[in-house]
């Protein structure tokens, strides 16, 4: 369940020469490769019938200001309301097993005719290892579509699914995106169980929450926690190659609870448990529920999902980091902008490269929306469509110019 990064564009060239150092001085500084994900509508969730509620549909539950957040107890204050919603939701997690095959690569050294003179019969050959990971998901649909995390299955070679009445299925990986860590599964199997889905957007730090899933191998575990935030970007917890903001939780996440759901008091998921930090204590995050429903819904349909792409890297000007790179590449990057995002480097033949945009120029504004920071940028970038012009302002020696950059799709990732 750790956070990994992945190579999501051509690796880093210096297209100025600049010394290696300016590099390191990254370390510590947000700094990301820019795409996003796509917003298009899902319905495909099902909403699931409690014993004691009418059916609901996907609720708003949009905040009002004269409303507090709910307690830490149920509203009929009950101390056990975290056993009613487990035995409500329980049977809709799933436990996921994946395995691979690994095939060593016999080095072609000893494919040429000059060692095998000497080595003869005892030339190496490929030998091929089973890699096998597991982690959770949950059900969404009555007819078996499940949603877990991209890394749980990503590359396997065989999928099984196990309920928790026991039974057993192999699973169909119907399309996984690395980029936000979501993978969707389709099982042969009808009437299933499903959960009901809550709106992240209306989430509040303090909320009470429960996690279930499989840690460690343990089946059906659950622990309960608050949120303890809301909008923490990819780069605030080390994984700068996703395009997600989480949710942070103090509930009880380890390796095996991948794909599992985020519950609130309500029995509703309101997110998905993707990752930890290492050595970290009481730091769990989970995609937002309405983000996974987003993602799926285009894996469910089409097997992928298409990303926006300028092809920068970039970083948030601020007045200390201004010093440090102006200490380090001289008079060969001229910043005259106190505030912004610096791009530091152009992917050669990106949108962002045939847009004209240069290493050192500051981006102010995009589609008319000021910007200050990374994130900011981002998100707006998230929201722009492929092929379709997206105004940009920037900063460059001190003049104010205006491009416009068509985003492209995300290169695919590339294994190695």
């Amino acid at each position: 369940m750790k956070t990994t990064n992945h190579d999501l564009a051509p690796k880093k060239i210096d297209p100025r020469g600049l010394p290696q150092r300016f590099w390191m001085l990254l370390y510590g500084v947000a700094v990301v490769f820019l795409g996003s994900c796509s917003l298009v509508p899902a319905k495909t969730f099902e909403t699931r019938q409690s014993d004691t509620q009418a059916p609901k549909t996907i609720e708003p539950n949009q905040p009002n200001p004269g409303i507090v957040p709910p307690p830490i107890l149920s509203s009929s204050e009950d101390p056990n309301f975290v056993v009613k919603v487990v035995q409500q939701v329980g049977p809709a997690v799933v436990r996921i097993d994946s395995s691979r095959t690994i095939t060593s690569r016999v080095p072609d050294e000893f494919n040429d005719p000059f060692f095998r003179r000497f080595f003869g019969d005892a030339t190496p050959q490929p030998r091929q290892r089973v890699e096998r990971g597991s982690g959770s998901g949950f059900i969404i649909n009555s007819s078996g579509q499940i949603v877990t995390n991209s890394h749980v299955v990503d590359g396997a070679d065989r999928v099984t699914v196990t309920l928790k009445d026991g039974r057993t299925f192999d699973g169909k990986v119907l399309g996984e995106d690395p980029v936000t860590d979501v993978a969707a599964i389709k099982i042969d199997a009808n009437n299933l169980p499903t959960l009901s889905v809550g709106n992240s957007d209306a989430l509040q730090p303090g909320e009470s929450v429960i996690a279930i899933g499989n840690p460690l191998g343990l089946n059906n575990t659950v622990t309960s926690g608050i949120i303890s935030a809301t909008g923490r970007s990819s780069s605030d917890i080390g994984a700068s190659d996703k395009r997600v903001d989480y949710i942070q939780t103090d509930a009880a996440i380890n390796p095996g609870n991948s794909g599992g759901p985020l519950l609130n008091i309500r029995g509703q998921v309101i997110a998905m448990n993707t990752a930890i930090i290492r050595g970290a204590q009481g730091l769990g995050f989970a995609i937002p529920i309405n983000t996974v429903q987003k993602i799926a819904q285009q894996l469910i349909t089409t097997g992928k999902v298409d990303h926006p792409y300028l092809g920068v890297q970039m970083v948030t000007l601020t007045p200390e980091n201004k010093e440090r790179i102006k200490n380090i590449a001289g008079d060969r990057l001229n910043i005259t902008a106190d505030d912004g995002v610096l791009l530091v480097e152009i992917v050669p033949r990106s949108p962002a490269s045939v847009a004209g945009l240069r290493v050192g120029d500051v981006i102010k504004s995009i589609n008319s929306q000021p910007v200050t920071k990374i994130e900011e940028v981002q998100k707006l970038v998230e929201n722009s469509k492929i092929g379709t012009k997206l105004p940009i302002q920037v900063e460059r020696n001190g003049q104010i110019v205006q491009l416009g950059i068509q985003p492209a799709a995300l290169p695919a990732r590339r294994e190695g």
